[in-house]
């Protein structure tokens, strides 16, 4: 229960309210599509529909069946009174036909507020449609259009006006983040794309572009959220926050001059997690830094392409828990090549540095990525999740979904004990070591004819092959 107003969706309506239209906005994140679209449909009673999704949410990456079947139903309302529809997304961009085939008219790829904003103009004039960067339609003839260049950029992004408030409820984001939690998260971006290369990660929208905005503009947003919306917490939802660690000084003190820090969580990168950048990241109220560590394995690491050496996970670490910040890892599971020994190294990495908390996904094969192109040939008739939560295996890994999520389920629970210290219970050991016992039990019956030949031993309390090692013989080492 952590809802964030969405960004893209909410900048692309910046740049059509800079053009001179008016804007409505359904947001899927507060309102349930299938139920009250028709009727909010009937009220604004648009000229365009536009389907934007939000790329600054990470799970928009993901071709998932439940985005898909929400676009299409919004497609039919709009189709039912003959208004036009386009949409915009990670989905639509890999996949355009299949989104022209359900109702849509018009697929914009890439960075497209700028083509939004082309795109509605020559439907409000009834002129017609040129070559525009990123525009995937049908013409007369029912043919695909492909326009040139496939992708759309827009560095101009950094200048648009930031988010309208207008746009956003809220009073019923604050009313749902304080029930849930008891105080007011409100998401924010600094930056959009990412220049770097692990080969996992799908980029449909910008490419390896990297844009950043000022860090006074920045700052400046900061203040007004909190002073204009009382809000006590934000999150920094950049792919990678902190790559210019001039910018994230300036801003530190941008931020102290506006007296705008409020405590923020960014996603970043270990090997950007220097001194002086967790210095400034401090003073500016940074008090969560998501890690995209993926592996304890330097083997995986290399195999991602993740330019990230083990070393590098174990000083941002440090660095981190000395300026009082939250150090998270995301990690995933069943990447090509990670054995039961790979398996073990990421646990031991996980105990050794003690993050605060994790997430744990499965390798998801994105089109468009290197990933991709090596499984492509394993994959099944089931290729995308049916949601985020799906959590399954889709190609040839070393081990059955269920395993994976056998050892997500232990070292989950692990790691939350830890911020138990003393009170953790004689039953939340037990339940622990009940569930690395069914761990150790099931690994040798759940390999998959894809699976090479392992030397199959347990893991000690700080990565070494030893006997099965309890969660209680654990807890005195929480210092290292």
């Amino acid at each position: 229960m952590q809802p964030y107003r969405p960004l893209g969706t909410l900048y692309a309506a910046s740049a059509l309210r800079a053009a001179g239209f008016s804007v409505a906005l359904f947001d899927t994140m507060l309102r349930n599509p299938e139920r009250e679209f028709s009727a909010f449909f009937t009220e604004c009673n648009p000229r365009i529909v536009a389907i934007y999704e939000d790329d600054f949410n990470f799970l928009t990456k993901m071709c998932l069946s439940r985005m898909r079947e929400v676009a299409w139903h919004i497609a039919e309302v709009a189709k039912d009174k003959a208004v036009p529809v386009i949409v915009h997304g990670s989905d639509a961009t890999d996949h355009p036909e299949l989104f022209l085939s359900h109702g849509i008219d018009y697929v914009l790829r890439g960075e497209a507020e700028r083509t939004l904003v082309e795109v509605c103009s020559i439907l409000r004039t009834g002129t017609q449609t040129g070559n525009i960067a990123g525009l995937v339609h049908l013409d007369s003839a029912g043919k695909l259009v492909l326009s040139e260049p496939a992708l759309s950029m827009n560095p101009d992004w950094v200048s648009l006006p930031q988010p309208p408030n207008d746009l956003t409820d809220f009073e019923a984001y604050r009313q749902a983040w304080g029930n849930a939690h008891g105080y007011f998260s409100v998401n924010m971006t600094a930056s959009r794309g990412c220049p770097f290369r692990c080969n996992w990660c799908a980029k449909p929208i910008s490419g390896n572009k990297f844009h950043l905005r000022s860090a006074a503009a920045v700052a400046e947003e900061m203040r007004q959220l909190k002073a204009d919306k009382g809000v006590q917490h934000i999150w920094f939802s950049d792919d990678v926050f902190a790559l210019d660690r001039h910018w994230v000084q300036e801003f530190a003190t941008e931020v102290t001059a506006r007296h705008a820090a409020v405590p923020f969580k960014i996603q970043s990168r270990a090997d950007l997690m220097t001194d002086q950048t967790v210095a400034a990241l401090k003073a500016a109220g940074c008090a969560e830094v998501w890690m995209g560590v993926e592996s304890g394995s330097q083997k995986i690491l290399d195999a991602m392409d993740k330019g990230l050496q083990t070393s590098m996970i174990e000083d941002a670490r440090s660095r981190l828990r000395e300026a009082n910040i939250r150090a998270c890892y995301f990690l995933q599971f069943g990447y090509p090549g990670e054995g039961w020994k790979e398996l073990q190294e990421t646990i031991a990495l996980v105990r050794i540095t003690r993050p605060d908390d994790i997430g744990i996904s499965f390798s998801y094969p994105l089109p468009g990525t290197v990933f991709h192109e090596r499984v492509q040939a394993q994959l099944g008739l089931k290729r995308n999740w049916a949601d985020s939560d799906d959590l399954c295996i889709l190609f040839e890994a070393e081990y059955t979904t269920d395993f994976y999520r056998r050892v997500r389920q232990a070292l989950h629970a692990e790691v939350d004990t830890w911020s138990m210290a003393d009170a953790i219970s004689n039953d939340d050991t037990a339940n622990i070591d009940r569930l690395w016992e069914e761990v150790f039990a099931l690994e040798p019956a759940s390999k998959t004819s894809n699976s090479s030949i392992q030397t199959h031993v347990s893991l000690g309390k700080i990565g070494q092959p030893v006997g099965f090692i309890s969660l209680r013989e654990l807890i005195p080492t929480a210092g290292v």
